[in-house]
């Protein structure tokens, strides 16, 4: 065995540290966490605690409360030593808390979550990604921004609908299309762990205002389980974005290039349902279909709660 090879520790430090000095991870950028780094380098987890131990030590990374581990900002003496071209890169272009958010939903409209970053938001202003940090604390800062930003579009109708149904199925209705002109919305919503989004509260609180004779645990259930239906069913829009970019393929293209695929599946016989819909029009069953045909036999069933309450 080499002797004068690092510890195992050392070497993940110092590749993370590579990371940084390249640019792929920046301030407010997550690093890997410990989970992920015994999958990645294969090493225990008290190794892996050892690793952002050390980075933490050496002022390399900084724990966020609700977010985790990120890169810490550099000291303000090397941010100081900065040539002035870039110093101007950072302070120019007149940005402010607004104009960051809409260039990341700009951002993630157009090329999916996956794509955004700070250093790609920077570049929509021309400007380094240190000059955004001024603004937000971190990705995960803007992204909750842009979420919450993207529910402030939301135009409720006038006159609201005053049944119950009718009210819930509007509230659907509206998500529906927010998550159709923002791809990436569905995906980064959690039920598991909501985010704090007082305009997606009130979409909600908007949807559920004419059900009553049930209780408030119930009606939460009611609304997450709309929510949910929603939620899980656009999801696809951003799957379908993603699939796009890495195949160059649309859904149609893509559905034709498997058609082979699938006959040959049919043609065992052992699959009766899907064969009963073969030769149906490509557009029999999409997520617009899913989405209707779930909303409806929800509403269904929830309407035998409602009236029993009443």
């Amino acid at each position: 065995m080499d002797q004068s090879a690092p510890p195992p520790y050392r070497r993940i430090v110092e590749e993370i540290r590579g990371r940084i000095d390249a640019g792929e991870l920046t301030p407010g950028d997550r690093v890997p966490s410990t989970r992920r780094i015994t999958r990645e380098w294969g090493v225990a987890m008290a190794t892996a605690t050892k690793v952002l131990t050390t980075l933490r030590q050496e002022g390399v990374v900084r724990t966020v409360p609700g977010v985790g581990t990120v890169v810490a900002e550099p000291p303000r003496a090397a941010r100081g030593d900065a040539p002035k071209e870039r110093r101007a890169r950072e302070t120019d272009g007149g940005l402010n808390r607004e104009r960051v958010v809409r260039a990341g939903i700009k951002v993630a409209d157009a090329e999916g979550l996956r794509a955004l970053s700070m250093r790609r938001v920077a570049a929509e202003f021309g400007v380094s990604s240190m000059a955004l940090y001024r603004h937000v604390a971190n990705k995960d800062e803007l992204v909750l921004l842009m979420a919450d930003a993207a529910f402030a579009g939301v135009r409720l109708p006038e006159p609201a609908p005053t049944g119950w149904r009718e009210r819930m199925e509007a509230g659907a209705r509206l998500q529906w299309a927010l998550y159709q002109r923002h791809p990436w919305l569905a995906q980064y919503l959690s039920i598991s762990r909501p985010q704090p989004m007082p305009r997606a509260m009130a979409l909600i609180e908007w949807t559920m205002a004419r059900v009553e004779g049930v209780d408030p645990l119930t009606l939460i259930h009611m609304a997450v389980t709309l929510l949910n239906h929603v939620r899980a069913t656009a999801a696809g829009f951003e799957d379908d974005l993603e699939a796009e970019q890495e195949t160059g393929m649309d859904q149609g293209q893509w559905m034709a290039a498997m058609e082979p695929a699938f006959e040959s599946i049919l043609r065992s016989g052992a699959y009766p349902m899907y064969a009963g819909v073969d030769g149906a029009p490509q557009n029999a069953v999409t997520l617009d279909t899913i989405f209707e045909f779930g909303l409806g036999r929800l509403l269904d069933g929830m309407g035998m709660l409602v009236e029993r309450g009443m």
